[in-house]
């Protein structure tokens, strides 16, 4: 059985600028490494792999709460032509708990980051669809009260 969410891991190919988004979110660096060998090869599937392996991590969450940023260097990165598409199989979004939506989006935009939508009011929650790294969705969701 499931305990909760540990990790995250997306493929950037600008680990600085996906640092800064969720630096933005509260998530800290906590380790930086290059992963490479045949070790990694064979448990990632991906031959001759050779990546900046860098953990983020959410401050004061508990249980711990991982993203995961990948930039290879060896081999080159494949595009997804539809990660902008929610309507595509597999990975849709990730969704974080906010306090202040409104103040989320503000700080997100003004560090040059978009929103895919406006804020809406959904079972009883504020949610908006934030333009992640490397086009990625991330929501953002504030409980509503009352």
């Amino acid at each position: 059985m499931v305990k909760n969410f540990d990790h995250l891991t997306i493929v950037v190919r600008d680990a600085e600028r996906a640092k800064a988004f969720f630096a933005l979110l509260g998530f800290k660096e906590a380790t930086s490494v290059v992963i490479k060998g045949p070790v990694f090869a064979d448990y990632m599937g991906v031959p001759g792999i050779e990546a900046e392996h860098i953990t983020l991590v959410l401050e004061n969450a508990t249980p711990r709460a991982e993203i995961q940023l990948l930039r290879y260097l060896h081999p080159e990165t494949l595009p997804d032509p539809h990660v902008h598409d929610l309507n595509k199989l597999g990975m849709n979004h990730i969704c974080f708990a906010v306090d202040d939506i409104e103040a989320e989006v503000s700080r997100l935009r003004g560090a040059g980051f978009r929103t895919r939508n406006e804020v809406m009011d959904f079972h009883a929650r504020k949610l908006v669809f934030i333009e992640g790294p490397e086009g990625v969705t991330i929501e953002l969701s504030q409980r509503q009260t009352g």
